[in-house]
């Protein structure tokens, strides 16, 4: 039951029978996880954790789900920083993620186009994942992390894929390999998945709130006694970590210097082998340290 308005500035909240949609709506910025949408993202878990449709759907506007953190705000490059003020920022977006998780109802992630980066996490803690087939999901482009994002995919894809994603900067995976890897439930064709998602969540919502509820309480308990929870426990720590290393300030100076899209650009290097993950263009100037 939907008992206010939702005015909000970066995201939108559509009411589709039962389902309601959280959308991303920067696509003049690529949907980037900005502090402004993250906060207005929180607030909204928390409203409709009452109010709304039984069945929660998060999608993008425009040509992706979501490029990720905006780099100008909640991932900043700076060379300077705190490690204690970085940890608890980085803490703050997986807490973020965790409400997705601990919410009472069944949340669908619903991605086409672009899904990279600290996007991905979102997806994670999802319920159910529909990706369509024009979905890249991607790991960051330059080497600056020490593994915020693929240490969370990896009870839903192994280890060894995880690894694989973070290893190489700029990985990314279509939508039938997230599905084959397991990182999502469905691939459906991009013109079709906004209409699937609502059937899916129309389905899902014969089974009354309480129900459902409780069902994702138990699943989620099974799956943090085989460890999902506690994969993302350190994440902050090992990243805040890396930050002030003098290899990723390397990469940073180096961004500084060339700009971001000519770095990211540098370090997208043309696979020689068939393998499921890509990035497509040839190997430019890197830091020394390369």
């Amino acid at each position: 039951m939907l008992n206010s308005e939702f005015n909000y500035r970066t995201i939108r909240i559509e009411h589709r029978g039962p389902l309601t949609w959280v959308i991303l709506n920067r696509p003049d910025k690529a949907n980037a996880l900005s502090n402004e949408l993250l906060d207005e993202f929180s607030d909204a878990l928390r409203r409709l954790a009452t109010e709304g449709g039984p069945v929660l759907a998060i999608r993008g506007e425009g040509k992706g789900f979501s490029s990720g953190y905006d780099l100008e705000q909640v991932g900043k490059l700076s060379t300077i920083a705190d490690p204690v003020a970085d940890r608890e920022r980085l803490q703050r977006n997986l807490n973020r993620y965790l409400a997705m998780w601990d919410h009472p109802k069944p949340i669908i992630a619903a991605v086409h186009g672009y899904c990279m980066a600290g996007a991905t996490q979102m997806c994670v803690y999802a319920d159910l994942t529909v990706v369509a087939d024009n979905a890249r999901i991607g790991e960051p482009s330059v080497p600056i992390g020490g593994g915020y994002i693929a240490p969370l995919w990896a009870p839903l894809v192994g280890a060894k894929r995880a690894k694989e994603m973070a290893f190489v900067p700029g990985n990314s995976i279509d939508g039938a390999t997230a599905v084959e890897w397991g990182w999502a439930n469905h691939c459906v064709p991009a013109d079709q998945l906004v209409a699937i998602v609502e059937d899916l969540a129309a389905r899902i919502a014969m089974t009354p709130p309480t129900v459902l509820r409780i069902k994702k309480l138990s699943i989620n308990r099974a799956a943090e006694a085989m460890g999902f929870r506690s994969a993302g426990a350190a994440v902050a720590e090992m990243d805040a970590l890396l930050h002030l290393t003098p290899a990723v300030l390397e990469v940073k100076e180096f961004i500084a210097r060339v700009g971001l899209k000519e770095a990211m650009a540098a370090y997208r290097v043309a696979s020689t082998t068939p393998l499921t993950v890509s990035a497509p263009t040839i190997k430019k100037e890197l830091p020394p340290h390369v």
